[in-house]
């Protein structure tokens, strides 16, 4: 009997991902087919940007587990370990700007998993030990902890390199905009539609177009009359964190580009600085702690979350944005290396998130759509 057909709408890191291990687990690899509006890798994807944190410090202990053995493949993995750098990073926290103390949680997992290489950081000490900090303002924390385990990958590289092996071993890539999932005459899913009519179909389908989750079922939830509470949009909502990057010259990077003088950094609830790689120069603030939504009003008169059109405006930054970076981590994070820039560019990151931040990783609970899986979640809390 032959292997199922699979559809993975979506080529992020869900979606490449998806593709990646079933191309390794399945008998025929040929049989699988992914989708993207763009090529390898996708652009508007939130994962793909030139870096994004690997990290184990999780409360849950089934995410600390899970992170625990994705960080392996970065190490081991003949297609990720070239990607990776292991900067560690610091978590500052507590007082009136880093509000409460998540890291307790965290480390104490790392405890009762009897692995646990943390360690206490004094928040006056910071400057010394790093030499890359030692201008930042941080007289608002109460305290920090560093893990060395952690650190940043080349997001866009490890994903357009794990697309190039899937597809090495005949994954099927197709490039076009979805448009519309297609039902049975029983209601089940029998594949998509593109912008330019041509149709995909498939006997198990993979949902994994992250922000754009909710406008791609919503139309399946009205035909199949499925209610309220159980929608889509209940449960994972797109939602978008602002990113400023700065071009630093090669004297500046010849410190922060060094793990023993600049770690990545958790300033409290505010957001994170990534440190810059040798080769692109750039020193990347997220802003994480403000919070960007987008609703449309659907033909059926529900109101879901999309991300905003046309893609470009991916780049196109409020000015009360810029100014919230400025007043909450340019100005006290690094400041003698951006004072006087302006940034490279920024960017508008959109992402699928859930109420808790769990990841939604199932078959579909509804009986009619029991070949459709979703895949989406990221980290950070969109709503409540």
């Amino acid at each position: 009997m032959s292997s199922p057909t699979i559809l993975i709408i979506g080529a992020g890191t869900f979606g490449t991902s998806t593709a990646y291990h079933l191309a390794h687990n399945t008998p025929d690899p040929s049989r699988i087919t992914i989708v993207d509006r763009n090529p390898s890798p996708p652009a508007t994807a939130a994962a793909i940007d030139i870096n994004r944190i690997i990290r184990t410090d999780y409360a849950s202990p089934l995410y600390c587990g899970l992170a625990n053995e994705a960080l392996h493949s970065w190490f081991w993995s003949l297609d990720l370990q070239r990607y990776f750098h292991k900067t560690g990073w610091l978590v500052l926290e507590g007082g009136e700007s880093g509000g409460s103390k998540a890291s307790e949680g965290v480390r104490k997992v790392f405890k009762e998993r009897g692995f646990d290489q943390t360690v206490d950081v004094e928040v006056g000490e910071v400057g010394g030990r790093w030499k890359g900090l030692g201008g930042s303002e941080l007289g608002g924390f109460e305290s920090g902890y560093f893990n060395p385990e952690a650190g940043w990958v080349e997001a866009a590289g490890a994903t357009a390199n794990f697309m190039r092996v899937a597809e090495g071993k005949g994954v099927r890539r197709v490039v076009g905009a979805v448009k519309e999932l297609v039902l049975k005459d029983d209601g089940g899913v029998r594949g998509v539609r593109l912008e330019d009519g041509t149709e995909l179909f498939a006997d198990k389908v993979v949902l994994a177009a992250g922000a754009w989750t909710s406008s791609l079922l919503s139309s399946v939830e009205d035909a199949l009359e499925i209610a309220e509470r159980d929608r889509i949009e209940r449960q994972a909502r797109a939602t978008a964190v602002v990113s400023a990057y700065y071009k630093l010259s090669s004297e500046e990077v010849s410190v922060l580009a060094k793990p023993k003088d600049m770690p990545i950094v958790v300033f409290g609830r505010h957001g994170e600085v990534i440190p810059p790689s040798e080769e692109q120069m750039l020193l990347k603030y997220n802003l994480s702690a403000f919070m960007i939504t987008n609703s449309v009003a659907t033909d059926s008169g529900r109101t879901i979350s999309v991300p905003t059109t046309p893609a470009k405006s991916q780049y196109e930054v409020p000015a009360t944005v810029k100014k919230e970076m400025d007043r909450a981590l340019t100005s006290k994070l690094l400041p003698e290396y951006v004072r006087d820039k302006k940034p490279d560019y920024w960017r508008i990151c959109w992402d699928a998130c859930t109420p808790t931040e769990d990841l939604l990783m199932c078959q579909h609970p509804h009986k009619k759509l029991d070949n459709l899986y979703v895949a989406v979640g990221g980290s950070f809390s969109g709503y409540k």
